[in-house]
């Protein structure tokens, strides 16, 4: 009956042995498959990087290309979709996408103050925006936020009608002070009180402040490529079919747009004012999104550069790699 139980015994402690053998040998197997699925994603990873950036300088060289006096949705920059076909040609198992916008097309935010107070001109641009048929927004929640972005921006702690000063922020659950300095970024505007995300981003019916504005550019804008939301706010007098009459002018290759006051001779937009200091038709800053593509895998690449006067060279002014 013992020599049985010693059996018993023994064949139990083998059974757990070959059970922890297995579970080790599953789990080695486990790890090392982990292991070189994790060095595939980086191996393309690092080759999507590649790719993407590729597509950045692509853009690059195209802008350089542009010699016109110009800048117009009808030049090759702004129809980059032929450059991301012909992208698979040169990728094994790989493409990208290429988009360029031109930053001169949007509303400079932090030409909103002069000094310590409004820009009158830009913040009469901002309100026709927000209260606009893009953003809808009632006068008084329009005037909140632009308070709001000019205190942000300003030196001074004094608080604009409805807007914000470093007491709101600090108030806060998760306080921080506000930056009372331009905006480095178009992106720390959703740090701004009443800014949401759904404001700044837009939604699949609406547009977004980060379609429309800029932190670069000298406060001119480039009517050429300026959003159709942009367009709308650039005076008073503007309709929605006096909008989409300009844009539809625009982008016929036909029309001369190398003069500002084109807008003056399109049929139906008889009696806009538009300041003449405020719209130009010539950019030098440029938003490039890069995407490198493999299956479901993606790296993307957004950079603003700056094209230097005479069109020899672009200055890259920042870089973001998602």
């Amino acid at each position: 009956m013992k020599k049985k139980n010693q059996r018993g015994i023994a064949l139990i402690l083998v059974l757990l042995m070959i059970s922890v053998i297995v579970a080790l040998t599953i789990q080695l197997n486990r790890s090392q498959r982990s292991e070189i699925y994790e060095a595939a994603n980086l191996s393309d990873g690092i080759r999507l990087r590649y790719v993407a950036q590729s597509a950045f300088y692509a853009g690059e060289a195209i802008l350089l290309m542009d010699k016109n006096a110009f800048d117009a949705l009808t030049e090759d920059w702004a129809k980059t979709e032929m450059v991301a076909l012909k992208s698979e040609e040169l990728f094994d198992n790989a493409s990208f996408r290429l988009l360029i916008e031109d930053e001169g097309g949007k509303i400079a935010i932090n030409r909103l103050i002069s000094g310590n107070a409004y820009n009158a001109q830009v913040r009469e641009l901002l309100l026709r925006l927000l209260t606009g048929p893009s953003f809808r927004m009632a006068q008084r929640q329009a005037e909140e936020v632009i308070d709001a972005i000019k205190d942000w921006i300003d030196a001074d702690d004094e608080v604009t009608g409805d807007g914000a000063e470093g007491g709101y922020y600090a108030g806060l659950d998760r306080p921080y002070a506000a930056k009372n300095a331009p905006l480095d970024c178009i992106e720390e505007l959703l740090m701004v009180k009443g800014v949401s995300r759904e404001l700044f981003y837009g939604t699949g019916e609406t547009a977004g402040l980060g379609q429309c504005l800029t932190v670069f550019g000298d406060g001119r804008i480039n009517i050429n490529t300026a959003p159709k939301a942009v367009l709308r706010a650039l005076s008073a007098e503007m309709t929605d079919e006096a909008v989409n009459r300009l844009d539809e002018y625009r982008r016929e290759e036909k029309n001369n747009l190398a003069d500002p006051a084109w807008y003056s001779r399109v049929p139906g937009t008889t009696g806009l004012n538009i300041p003449v200091g405020l719209i130009s038709v010539r950019s030098d800053t440029f938003r490039i999104t890069a995407v490198g593509i493999q299956g479901k895998m993606m790296e993307r690449i957004t950079g603003i550069v700056k094209r230097e006067t005479g069109g020899k060279k672009v200055k890259l002014l920042s870089w973001r790699v998602e």
